[in-house]
């Protein structure tokens, strides 16, 4: 099938009939259970996609389900359907000297493209998205995670097929690199566009798509642990950032010292050596850890170490001696995704949330919370880390737009 096929077909889908609310809910909840129900299918084409993978590379964990993670793939999928829809929403409403009534009102998107690597999490999450918000989803995976996807899509048709709903309002293109050239130029088939994955990936769309784009940038995050922070919040904080999950991007990639805290600094990574968690540490940080840490896993810093998303069980430290310092170098080094202090003192708390420019900045919390799910939105597109429409973790609002509805009796305009 050509390209285009797919697109017509989309765009055919898009135009069918409204779906009922209740009829949208009842799918999502169908899904969800058929994805827990052929748990043993997933597992085994995913693993077609594993067996070609080095267990070394950090995308094999995104790339990895295991029943665990199906069943709390299906429970995000339950959680959407659970929540209100944001379409028909008035946003404003008024009434003109005229008489013309003037409303502003949540619509979809439309047809949204999303390009993304070895996450098949992601084809169920943009399907129960943009699905529930009355979007048809236009998916290109990577070949790393074909098997995958092709199973999840297969699960979604089967669904959407037992309620007489046209299956082309969730399609998944074919892996080939030609199929991202044709999304990147589906001028009037598609209206958005949201790459998903690496910066690399993310770089490319924006610079050669001719189609709108949504960034959903990589995550180079920054936790700055003040000179007033408390060493117990640090010492789990700093933890659960870096290792819960170190192929997500909301992953600590560096840790920002006050250099009058040093003394605490081997407390604070203790854990992390006992993960064996690789530390890039500049010269003054090297020498208060040298050894203690575990001297495989400790090395200086070089100037590539900062401004890394190392996706792996690797951390980079920087010292400074004050709260401007550190705010300079996460200016510098930011992806402006997820950005965290670790303080007592109100005032540069205040100085950090105002200073900061990133999707998301934390307070005496671990960054690991940058999520759809976790921020109560069900699931989530991406993160978004550019400011126009959409910033942060994507959920059902971001997937609207909104129209003018103007209502009159007759009125004209005259000069």
């Amino acid at each position: 099938m050509a390209y285009k096929q797919y697109f017509e077909d989309a765009l055919t889908a898009a135009r069918g009939k409204v779906l009922s609310p209740a009829v949208i809910d009842k799918v999502l909840l169908d899904v969800a259970k058929a994805a827990i129900e052929q748990t043993n299918f997933l597992l085994q084409e995913n693993k077609k996609d594993l067996e070609r993978m080095d267990p070394a590379d950090p995308k094999y964990d995104r790339l990895t389900l295991t029943a665990e993670r199906i069943k709390a793939i299906a429970g995000d999928v339950e959680n959407v359907a659970g929540l209100n829809s944001p379409l028909g929403a008035v946003l404003s409403d008024k009434t003109l000297p005229n008489g013309l009534h003037i409303s502003k009102v949540r619509v979809p998107l439309g047809i949204v493209g999303v390009i993304y690597e070895a996450r098949p999490n992601v084809t169920f999450d943009v399907f129960a998205l943009c699905f529930k918000t009355g979007n048809i989803s236009i998916l290109k995976g990577g070949s790393d995670a074909d098997n995958s996807n092709r199973a999840i899509i297969k699960i979604i048709h089967e669904v959407l097929s037992a309620h007489n709903i046209d299956v082309n309002v969730a399609t998944l293109l074919p892996v080939e690199r030609e199929a991202t050239e044709a999304l990147l130029n589906a001028v009037g088939y598609v209206d958005v566009l949201i790459p998903r994955g690496s910066q690399g990936l993310i770089d490319y769309v924006r610079s050669n798509s001719k189609v709108p784009v949504i960034e959903t940038g990589a995550g180079i995050v920054h936790t700055y642990f003040d000179e007033t922070g408390d060493l117990d919040k640090a010492t789990a904080i700093i933890d659960n950032a870096k290792t819960r999950r170190v192929s997500v991007c909301n992953a600590l990639d560096c840790l920002i010292i006050n250099s009058k805290r040093l003394g605490d600094l081997v407390h604070i990574v203790e854990p992390l050596g006992e993960k064996q968690v690789t530390l890039y540490a500049d010269k003054t940080a090297y020498s208060v850890l040298d050894g203690i840490y575990p001297a495989g896993l400790l090395h200086e810093a070089q100037p590539e170490h900062f401004g890394t998303e190392f996706l792996s069980m690797k951390m980079a430290i920087k010292t400074v001696d004050s709260l401007d310092e550190a705010l300079n170098h996460i200016a510098v080094n930011s992806s402006k995704h997820s950005e965290a202090i670790i303080s007592e003192d109100e005032n540069h708390i205040e100085t950090f949330l105002n200073q900061v420019d990133a999707a998301a900045v934390y307070v005496n919390a671990s960054t690991a919370f940058t999520d759809g799910a976790q921020f109560g939105l069900g699931a989530e597109i991406g993160i978004s880390t550019q400011k126009l429409h959409a910033r942060g973790p994507m959920g059902l609002e971001e997937l609207t737009s909104y129209k003018w509805i103007v209502k009159g009796n007759g009125q004209i305009r005259t000069p």
